[in-house]
């Protein structure tokens, strides 16, 4: 049967479902669902009233379900379900507290990739207001001793520039820093 919205009268309701409407009040009086009351005190069922009362028919007469039975699984499914909102709930909070984290990580790395730019910059400078020892700049082999004594290594800047730059280029680059958008 098409139903209408609004609310039902309790013949209409019985008829709905094939059932006596004692039936109906005997759910009813064991608390199983209180439908509203109209100023005449006529039941009056919404549709929350005859979904739950459609459950109630089906437990009892198709799975032949007791009262108590029913009772306990309809307490149940309302906690299983106010269980699911609470779970819901904390699953969002959860997932917006890890996309401020990733938000404040990647502002982090951010800063600390600009500072070593400045870093960067500043040692450049550096090397350029200086006269400085190449083998100070650039490390061919880790191994091979620094003869001290030997002053013939060092240089100015500006007799060095092509190799300093092109260490710098290998060593450096241009830094970019990218991010997973989907973390």
């Amino acid at each position: 049967m098409k139903r209408k919205k609004g609310y039902y009268s309790i013949s209409v309701v019985a008829k709905m479902f094939s059932v006596h409407q004692q039936t109906i009040r005997m759910y009813e009086k064991e608390g199983l669902f209180a439908p509203k009351r109209s100023t005449g005190n006529t039941r009056l069922f919404s549709e929350e009233d005859v979904d739950r009362l459609e459950e109630i028919i089906y437990l009892t007469h198709k799975l032949g379900v007791n009262l108590a039975g029913v009772e306990m699984i309809l307490k149940l499914k309302k906690r299983i379900s106010k269980l699911q909102e609470e779970m819901n709930s904390l699953l969002k909070n959860a997932q917006l507290e890890l996309e401020n984290d990733a938000e404040d990580y990647k502002q982090d790395v951010g800063k600390q990739a600009q500072r070593l730019m400045e870093i960067k910059t500043e040692n450049m400078k550096k090397i350029r207001n200086k006269s400085i020892d190449v083998q100070d700049v650039t490390i061919d082999n880790p191994k091979e001793k620094r003869n001290s004594n030997d002053k013939s290594n060092k240089k100015s800047f500006s007799d060095n520039e092509n190799s300093i730059s092109e260490t710098t280029k290998s060593s450096f680059g241009d830094w970019k820093i990218e991010y997973e958008e989907d973390i």
